[in-house]
């Protein structure tokens, strides 16, 4: 049943990808809910136990249990072990794996969520929150880009996240479970994966940092919505806190449109770096335009990105030349 005044006081909550890049700033955001236990699963493929090494300290009795969100039998059992109540699932294969590993990244990502919605179904916690992905929307039909925009989705990680939500929305008009769904625009911000998949904001600040130059994929162009990490955990807490939410699939994002060019131009301008900019061939499934629409959430609980980018982008830098990128 679904509660009139939502709080995550006193309850158990879940994290699937809770050691992961947004992941574990939604996990910092949670320490401070007065909650009874937080529990993280997360296979560590893309997670690091040092994300969430703040968390601990001020959360000791925290658990994180190193498996896969994957395997229904898991999340059942630890579902029932913890006695969870909510989950936040953040539990992905990302977009550059789609496009090494088309059929592994899509069946993984949707199997991880008919996992939850079925053991939702059943009775075996009471409320999911899924982080989808503004890649759900392809490129730009109209801007700023609303809830109502079609899905056409270009990649096949994009394509995944838009079978997840009409996944997850079966089962609400079905059988009635409590959910919300959250489409984040282009995260980025410290802790940001900065391997093999990581996103144009660590490979730029990776670059710069072993004096390569930046790169450029296409004409630069293309556009996107870059929204600072902490403000989507804080707007993923305050969509759990709303029964307003209830039933909906909500953007978040800042509404400020920045090209790639500009983007890459800008950090390379606050690093200083004099040398040139490469151009290379585009990306396979790049979309062309991304700005959000955030009003339907600004109308529901009065959201509003604390961190604009110029600060987002210098916090990020100084997080990079403190660690493992500047060595």
């Amino acid at each position: 049943m679904t509660e009139l005044n939502p709080s995550l006081e006193d309850k158990n909550i879940m994290v699937t990808g809770g050691a992961g890049f947004i992941g574990s700033y939604l996990v910092d955001r949670l320490v401070g809910e007065k909650l009874r236990n937080i529990v993280v699963l997360d296979n560590m493929v893309l997670g690091k136990m040092s994300n969430l090494s703040s968390a601990i300290k001020r959360f000791p009795k925290m658990k994180v249990y190193k498996k896969d969100a994957l395997s229904y039998n898991t999340v059942k059992s630890i579902l029932k072990k913890e006695d969870i109540e909510v989950v936040f699932n953040l539990a992905v294969l990302p977009l550059k794996v789609s496009l090494i590993k088309p059929k592994w990244t899509f069946t993984h990502n949707v199997d991880i969520t008919v996992n939850l919605c079925e053991l939702l179904r059943l009775g075996h916690y009471k409320t999911l929150i899924h982080c989808s992905s503004s890649e759900a929307y392809g490129t730009s039909e109209y801007a700023p880009m609303d809830e109502n925009h079609p899905l056409n989705p270009t990649t096949p990680y994009a394509a995944s996240k838009a079978a997840c939500d009409n996944l997850i929305y079966s089962y609400y008009r079905t059988f009635g479970i409590d959910m919300s769904i959250l489409r984040p625009f282009n995260n980025y911000g410290p802790r940001q994966n900065e391997g093999t998949y990581a996103g144009v904001v660590p490979i730029t600040i990776k670059r710069i940092l072993s004096g390569k130059p930046p790169v450029i994929h296409g004409d630069g162009l293309q556009t996107r919505d870059f929204t600072y990490v902490t403000d989507t955990a804080d707007a993923m807490i305050k969509i759990y806190n709303s029964i307003k939410t209830r039933g909906r699939i909500l953007n978040i994002g800042s509404g400020v449109e920045t090209s790639i060019k500009d983007l890459i131009t800008l950090i390379a301008e606050k690093m200083c770096w004099r040398g040139k900019i490469l151009h290379q061939k585009e990306r396979p499934g790049d979309v062309r335009r991304h700005i959000s629409n955030c009003f339907l959430i600004r109308d529901l609980f009065g959201f509003y990105p604390k961190v604009g980018l110029n600060q987002g982008l210098e916090n990020t830098i100084k997080y990079y030349k403190n660690n493992s990128l500047s060595k």
